[in-house]
């Protein structure tokens, strides 16, 4: 009985450890994997500069520096001051913040645009949700932008890269009585896929803004933890660490108590 007891104890133990890291493996469910890798360093230097050309206006990352950037991602201080700065104020050493005024932007798009330090943290699905949110916005004459997105409905912000995606459409069929639309409804009906006219295509095929929004992701991926993979480089000397400290330990263990039953 003793035994049992030890096993349930021991069972239980496990099950309340695993259960966060399964919950956060449900978070991004059916969402497309963003496949972001932190060791890319060519991925995120295209991110950070697509990040400066078409973000940078509206969002500030103000818990990151130039120089700190810079030299994560294997870029001299001329470069970065050269291609990544493009504010005539604005110092190596300084935080990432926009120009832009909070009170006007408020104006503007009815609140200010967020700092985008954190957002790959804040979000369940991390870089995923980032990924299918840039691919996913639509025509919508009905919204102040003009825009709308099936992931982020409503979202004031309007689709600043779509000269390079093209204008998307959303493709409906009506809905059902009881029925849900996992899209998102346009019109009254339910949204099935979203489609850009060969009237309306952008500067890039859809392989090539998908390696957009893919660098993008990986960006503001490592803004939000830039120390992740030194962290996780650290992390396998610990685990090694660990287990050598436990060896050593179950050898003076089996030594002390040798003779002693």
């Amino acid at each position: 009985m003793t035994k049992f007891r030890s096993l349930v104890m021991r069972a239980s133990a496990i099950a309340l450890f695993l259960a966060p890291l399964l919950a956060v493996a449900g978070e991004g469910e059916g969402m497309a994997s963003a496949q972001v890798d932190l060791t890319d360093k060519a991925s995120l230097q295209r991110g950070a500069a697509l990040y400066m050309n078409y973000c940078s206006g509206c969002h500030s990352l103000t818990y990151q520096r130039y120089s700190r950037m810079g030299e994560d991602l294997g870029l001299s201080e001329e470069e970065v001051e050269q291609n990544l700065i493009f504010s005539p104020t604005a110092k190596i050493g300084e935080t990432m913040n926009t120009g832009m005024n909070p009170v006007k932007a408020g104006a503007w798009f009815g609140k200010a645009p967020p700092d985008l330090s954190v957002e790959a943290r804040t979000k369940e699905a991390g870089a995923d949700w980032i990924y299918n949110y840039l691919k996913s916005f639509y025509a919508d004459e009905s919204r102040p932008s003009g825009w709308n997105n099936t992931v982020f409905p409503n979202v004031t912000m309007p689709h600043v890269l779509w000269e390079l995606q093209g204008v998307q459409h959303a493709v409906t069929e009506a809905k059902h009585e009881g029925a849900t639309c996992p899209m998102g409804e346009f019109q009254g009906q339910c949204i099935v896929s979203l489609q850009v006219p060969e009237s309306q295509k952008g500067t890039l095929d859809p392989e090539q803004f998908d390696r957009v929004a893919r660098d993008l992701s990986a960006f503001l991926a490592y803004v939000g933890e830039p120390s992740a993979t030194r962290r996780e480089a650290i992390g396998v000397w610990v685990v090694l660490f660990l287990a050598f400290f436990t060896l050593l330990a179950y050898l003076l263990k089996s030594e002390y108590w040798r003779d002693v039953h």
